[in-house]
Formats: structure tokens, C-alpha cells, sequence
């Protein structure tokens, strides 16, 4: 039940975000970039004393990310094309699938992929921005 009121919290929190000065792409870009710093700084101190709850708190703001873009995707009414949409949903399928296996089974080199798809959408994400200006 908690979890599910933070979760709406994170929703709300998110489109208040979007609608000041920002544009939401470069809201989306921040956030993203911001999530893969995280992760990144997680895998290179990843003999650190914190690295449970560090990448823990990685973790759980990643999912928090790609859990609004889910809920935002799959709204019939989104802008969006349909095939980008099932494109980054398909992403945020394997970006939950690979947080539990390095949940399950920790190893630095498990969170590569995520920083890059993070980056990846973040530096798409300001491209797009940048050519609607």
C-alpha cells in the first residue's frame, strides 16, 4: 500500500516537473542522465563499504523512471508514434529484467547496459528537444 502512494507521489512529482520552464524531453534527459550517474558511480566503487544501499538507491530510482515512462507509454492517447513507444517499453522490460539478475546475482559489469540505454535516451532525448526549439 506505501509503495503504491510513493509511486503516485513519483507520477505527480514527475508531471509538475514537466510543466515548468523544462520541456518534459529535457526533464526526461535529466532524469535519465541522472539514473545512469548513479549506476555509474555504483560500478566504478563497487568494493565500496556502500555499495548495497548505493546501488539499492540506484536501483529504485531507475525503477521509479522506467516505471512512469511505462504508465506513460501505454496510454492510448500519448503522442508518441505507436513503434517508438513499443520500442521503449520493450527497453523498460529488459532495464526491470536486469536490475532483479544483478539483484539476485551482483556483478559490476551487469549495470553497462542500463548506464547506455540510460545515456542513450537521455542524448536522444536532448537531440529531439533541441530540434524543436
Amino acid at each position: 500500500m506505501r509503495g503504491n502512494s510513493a509511486y503516485k507521489m513519483g507520477i505527480n512529482s514527475y508531471q509538475g516537473i514537466q510543466q515548468e520552464t523544462m520541456t518534459g524531453r529535457e526533464t526526461e534527459a535529466r532524469v535519465l542522465s541522472k539514473a545512469a550517474l548513479k549506476l555509474k558511480e555504483c560500478q566504478e566503487n563497487w568494493d565500496s563499504e556502500t555499495r548495497r544501499p548505493d546501488l539499492e538507491e540506484a536501483f529504485e530510482y531507475n525503477h521509479k523512471i522506467w516505471s512512469i515512462f511505462q504508465s506513460e507509454l501505454i496510454k492510448p492517447d500519448h503522442p508518441m508514434e505507436r513503434e517508438l513507444r513499443q520500442n521503449i517499453l520493450n527497453l523498460s522490460v529488459f532495464i526491470e529484467a536486469r536490475i532483479y539478475d544483478t539483484r539476485a546475482y551482483p556483478a559490476p559489469e551487469k549495470l553497462t547496459a542500463i548506464i547506455n540505454i540510460n545515456n542513450g535516451l537521455a542524448i536522444g532525448l536532448r537531440t529531439s528537444a533541441a530540434t524543436l526549439q
